[in-house]
């Protein structure tokens, strides 16, 4: 797997697995990056991408010193289960 990168033209942030394109959209508040919908192709799934999709856009967000809501119920299960990040849950 390649690395996740913000795609900030797209408001999204992407990972690219075997010639396809998993995704989490987002919106910019003055508080946080809200992440709305995480997308994962349909032949992708079931393989933990999303979770390293979310991992990766984590990672992303506190480097840049900011702080996320989840906007999608993936990504709010995802920080039930990773209590490391509450440092940046808005």
């Amino acid at each position: 797997m390649t690395s996740v990168r913000n795609n900030e033209a797209r408001h999204r942030f992407e990972l690219d697995v075997e010639g396809g394109t998993a995704f989490a959209n987002y919106v910019t508040t003055p508080a946080a990056l809200v992440i709305t919908h995480t997308e994962t192709p349909r032949a992708l799934r079931g393989r933990g991408i999303a979770s390293e999709l979310v991992k990766g856009a984590l990672t992303l967000i506190r480097a840049d010193g900011r702080k996320v809501r989840a906007g999608c119920s993936f990504v709010a299960d995802y920080l039930d289960q990773h209590p490391e990040n509450q440092d940046i849950v808005a």
